[in-house]
């Protein structure tokens, strides 16, 4: 638990023991102080579970509670001054009307609350504007994150946008970071990782997207149906998401597909140097990446990890996330 959210509640008791105390002096009939105390402090005790029970409870979820409230209210307030409760006992009409104003209230709230990724009603989704020219707007997948390639576009200024990450998104990443796989803990920490640098650009700006997956509800659903919501275009890695997105008409950028338009010319029997960062599947394997991101793999490398080699490329392999290359060593690592 935080220590200064932990060190407030501790206070708010301690006010609520005071409070409690001071109701007890100006009404001397209450009977035992410690009585009248307790009850103060119960009820400090209670508005601590409500703030608990709140927790996660967005902005957006709010204002739609509000708005859902709001139209209960008037839908109860048109029904219980039509004829039908004009005539009859005083007091069943008064119990009738109380019972109307809660159940439509009640109604009007969980519909909304149902419904709030319809809801644009709060600042993030506002489209901001300078000289009558919208800023581009993008949502980034969970792809995209773990594939990294984005940041170094952002740096290069090719992609200058208002980035939004839907909250499960980040959900999904921070879970992953702390898999018990090797797999999945790499690809949630290069994800945060790419995210945080994305943080760290002063020309673009990242946002939170408060949304959640609904039961039953795909991911790839959720992600074309946010595009939408915000009008943007959808930042993916993903063939079967941007496939999906270009049969809907959602806007997009194929990441992988502009990685490959602007990949470094590799072709068999090329030198070219790379530096080696780790170790592959096999023992004399040396593995570095080139600019674009490819994975570089060198045989009988594997003791010049942390080193730049000179190497002739074998072959080339196409793959879904872009392309590996085979080399062999030409000159020793420096």
């Amino acid at each position: 638990m935080n220590q200064s959210i932990f060190t407030f509640r501790a206070i708010l008791l301690a006010f609520c023991a005071l409070g409690g105390y001071g109701v007890w002096y100006a009404f001397n009939d209450l009977g035992s102080v410690w009585l009248v105390m307790t009850v103060s402090v119960l009820i400090g005790c209670l508005l601590i579970l409500v703030d608990m029970l709140m927790k996660g409870f967005s902005l957006r979820g709010l204002s739609a509670l509000t708005f859902g409230l709001l139209a209960g209210i008037l839908a109860a307030h048109l029904i219980t001054i039509s004829p039908l409760f004009e005539e009859g006992d005083a007091q069943v009409i008064y119990i009738s009307r109380v019972g109307v104003f809660v159940a439509v209230s009640y109604l009007g709230a969980v519909i909304a609350l149902r419904g709030k990724d319809e809801f644009n009603l709060v600042i993030p989704y506002v489209r901001f504007e300078q000289q009558q020219v919208e800023v581009p707007l993008a949502v980034l997948d969970e792809t995209v994150l773990v594939d990294g390639r984005v940041s170094k576009l952002v740096a290069a200024r090719m992609l200058v946008d208002l980035f939004f990450v839907p909250k499960f998104v980040v959900d999904e990443l921070n879970e992953l970071s702390n898999s018990s796989v090797e797999e999945e803990r790499n690809r949630g920490k290069r994800g945060l990782k790419t995210l945080s640098e994305l943080r760290s650009f002063d020309h673009v700006e990242v946002r939170v997207h408060e949304s959640e997956l609904k039961s039953g509800q795909s991911r790839e659903e959720k992600m074309l149906f946010i595009v939408r919501s915000l009008k943007g275009r959808l930042l993916a890695a993903s063939e079967s998401l941007t496939t999906r997105a270009k049969q809907e008409g959602v806007p997009f950028v194929d990441m992988l597909g502009l990685a490959k338009a602007i990949s470094q010319e590799v072709t068999v029997g090329q030198a070219i140097t790379v530096r080696l960062v780790k170790t592959g599947r096999e023992d004399s394997q040396g593995v570095g990446y080139l600019e674009d991101g490819s994975m570089v793999v060198v045989n009988g490398a594997a003791d010049l990890v942390g080193t730049e080699v000179l190497i002739e490329v074998d072959s080339i392999i196409p793959t879904s996330g872009g392309r590996m290359v085979f080399g062999k060593m030409l000159g020793q690592g420096r």
